[in-house]
């Protein structure tokens, strides 16, 4: 009588879409679950084969695009039924390493071959607030690997070749035939003489030593817009390390410090600053000449104003980033007590205070009125 097969992802645990390495972690947990070396339970070995073949699918995309869409018949039609077992295995540990041979070795082998891009590179530059405002223009001195321009990246010596690598025949890999849990495999690695390369330089290039590129320091200039902001970075495509091989270069990315100004503060692209005003000026009102980061502006302040009253000036912040119009200016007055003052400053407050005791009404008593009386003094 013929059985049914479960679905594999059902056996995994795992949904259909699952990613690679979550289909990898749910396999491990089960094998290591199941595995007749730790599991002496009667259905464990027919469980760890059921796990085996579940992975042995679902882990190959073009078996895995065939089960997802014809399911178990469209395995077998394709001749992808059944699965080896585990015969021929001799620790627990033997499946996970021969696994991770075969995935990572495999992966592995070959990487470095052929042309590759560069590494980016990173350049952290300070500017001053006014140049975050306003836009600048600088120029860098960026050290960096670039393709050697006497081997063109070879890293062969002018009128010679790289050779063949006479262990690999120039394939770059080396195969070996390997029985695991998942049946017969080919296990590829790089090889160890060329380094994955397939090539052997023979006479090294006198300039790079073989290595088809060398440090050099270049002289870039950027471009930083009006209205940049502190750790915003500016990408120069192309400005990077060049890749090995031939490869194209990576990216330079210029990272933004600005200092902070001795005045000024800045939200976004609104700019505050706070300004101190005497009591006069305050009381009585005044015209005032305010700084903004264009220069001076004049600020008319009413008779009666209180301190930490806010004023904004309309269109005297930081311009808009990649876009139109400016942040504004919000100005904060505080009412500054003066610590020394001359005798005729002195005489005036006097003669301003006793002024004032003469408008308290009778039934209006003062603070300190009220300490005492709280104290029976």
């Amino acid at each position: 009588m013929a059985t049914t097969k479960r679905d594999y992802y059902e056996v995994l645990g795992v949904a259909r879409g699952v990613s690679e390495e979550e289909l990898k972690r749910a396999f491990r947990k089960l094998a290591r679950q199941y595995h007749p070396d730790v599991n002496k339970s009667p259905e464990a070995e027919s469980r760890f084969k059921e796990i085996g073949e579940a992975y042995d699918v679902l882990s190959d995309p073009e078996k895995r695009r065939i089960y997802d869409q014809f399911g178990h018949a469209g395995l077998n039609s394709q001749g992808y039924g059944g699965f080896q077992g585990f015969e021929g295995f001799g620790s627990f540990a033997d499946i996970f390493e021969q696994f991770d041979s075969f995935f990572g070795g495999a992966a592995r082998a070959g990487s470095r071959r052929g042309p590759q891009r560069g590494a980016d590179l990173r350049y952290d530059l300070e500017i001053s607030f006014e140049e975050a405002a306003f836009g600048t223009e600088k120029t860098l001195d960026i050290p960096r690997q670039e393709t050697c321009e006497t081997c063109h990246g070879s890293g062969a010596a002018p009128n010679t070749q790289p050779q063949t690598c006479p262990q690999c025949n120039g394939t770059g890999e080396v195969r070996r035939v390997q029985q695991s849990v998942f049946g017969q495999f080919v296990n590829v690695t790089a090889c160890s003489r060329c380094q994955g390369e397939g090539k052997i330089i023979t006479t090294p290039c006198p300039e790079c030593r073989g290595q088809g590129r060398v440090r050099k320091m270049r002289k870039l200039t950027v471009k930083i817009p009006a209205g940049v902001d502190n750790g915003q970075q500016i990408r120069l495509s192309g400005e990077g390390e060049s890749g090995p091989k031939g490869g194209p270069p990576g990216n330079l990315y210029v990272v933004l410090e600005v200092r902070p100004h001795r005045i000024f503060k800045r939200e976004g692209s609104d700019v505050f600053l706070e300004l101190p005003i005497s009591f006069a000026q305050a009381a009585l009102g005044d015209e005032i000449e305010v700084p903004t980061i264009d220069g001076s502006e004049m600020l008319v302040v009413p008779g009666g104003t209180q301190t930490g009253k806010t004023f904004r000036l309309r269109e005297k912040g930081i311009p808009h980033l990649r876009g139109m119009g400016r942040g504004d200016q919000y100005v904060t007055v505080r009412v500054s007590t003066p610590t020394q003052l001359s005798s005729r400053e002195r005489q005036l407050f006097e003669e301003l205070a006793k002024l004032e005791e003469h408008q308290i009404k009778p039934q209006e008593r003062g603070f300190f009125d009220r300490v005492k009386d709280s104290l029976g003094i």
